[in-house]
């Protein structure tokens, strides 16, 4: 169950949400809907998406972010593409008159000199501090060699805002080519290492929960490791005799627990595991409990 918001779009349907949407719930005034898997949910009919969501198999380890975190890493990363690419456009099916192509060689050409300009001048800066510093406080040995850098002859010119933005544009659809390898890609730099995931034998889920109104927020998330895993198992024992019992399968973080309040105090005890596919991974988390009821 999630937290339903003005103009919300129902990710089943595609459409906004219908006040007579018999999977809308008002909780003490809170909005909520249903998910697929959720005790008393729906189906829309003539709409596949009415099972528990499940994310797509993984064919591959997930990868890291291709591009660069530093602006010299970025600079070497534009050139090597526009050095590279020139090799593979007849088999990725591309002219090399193609716009796209001339405006990144443009983009690599102009980013790496303005990249390098910038470390001249902070050198050049560092250079004219140890003179200020010197004359100001004197020393045992004046610094040397001041000068002020000047465009040198050629400097390219400049090019529209949003390189990085026009480079990932590009990447993705070098990316959607059928002829695309990842051999290509390491060629052209723009393939991510691949990461490496946790431990599944010891992988634990952490849970709190938030009393709301008349109802029980469970909050978790997946820790960093979205790309290794499918959805958390959350059980719950509402202190009845029944012991635990499945609750939901809930693949998207935080969870609301609409049931209604038994008439006296009563502790609910939760707990959760993670999920890949159709097989538990790591270990149960640390129970977690509140106290519910008048």
């Amino acid at each position: 169950m999630k937290l339903l918001h003005w103009d919300a779009i129902n990710p089943i349907t595609g459409t906004p949400f219908c006040w007579d949407d018999k999977n809308l719930r008002f909780v003490n005034g809170i909005g909520m809907y249903l998910e697929p898997g959720d005790p008393g949910f729906v189906p829309y009919p003539g709409f596949p998406a009415n099972t528990p969501t499940q994310k797509p198999k993984r064919n591959h380890m997930p990868k890291s972010d291709y591009l660069a975190t530093d602006d010299n890493g970025k600079a070497s990363q534009f050139v090597l593409f526009r050095d590279n690419i020139g090799q593979f456009l007849a088999t990725l099916g591309i002219l090399a008159t193609d716009p796209d192509i001339i405006q990144q060689a443009a983009d690599a050409t102009r980013f790496r000199a303005i990249v390098d300009f910038c470390g001249n001048m902070q050198n050049a800066a560092q250079g004219w501090t140890a003179e200020k510093n010197y004359e100001r406080d004197g020393g045992a040995t004046a610094p040397t060699g001041q000068i002020v850098p000047v465009l040198p002859a050629g400097f390219p010119p400049a090019v529209a805002a949003g390189i990085v933005a026009r480079f990932r544009a590009l990447v993705k659809r070098l990316k959607a080519i059928n002829a695309y390898t990842e051999t290509i890609g390491q060629a052209l730099g723009i393939e991510g290492s691949v990461q490496t995931g946790p431990d599944m034998t010891t992988l634990q889920a952490i849970l709190t929960l938030t009393l709301i109104g008349n109802a029980i927020l469970v909050g978790w998330g997946w820790q960093g490791f979205s790309a290794f895993l499918d959805m958390l198992e959350i059980q719950v024992d509402r202190g009845d005799g029944k012991g635990w019992v499945f609750l939901t399968y809930d693949t998207t973080p935080n969870y609301t627990d609409t049931a209604p309040f038994p008439a006296t105090p009563t502790k609910w005890k939760y707990r959760a595991i993670y999920r890949v596919g159709d097989a538990q991974v790591g270990v149960w988390s640390n129970t977690v409990e509140i106290t519910v009821g008048a």
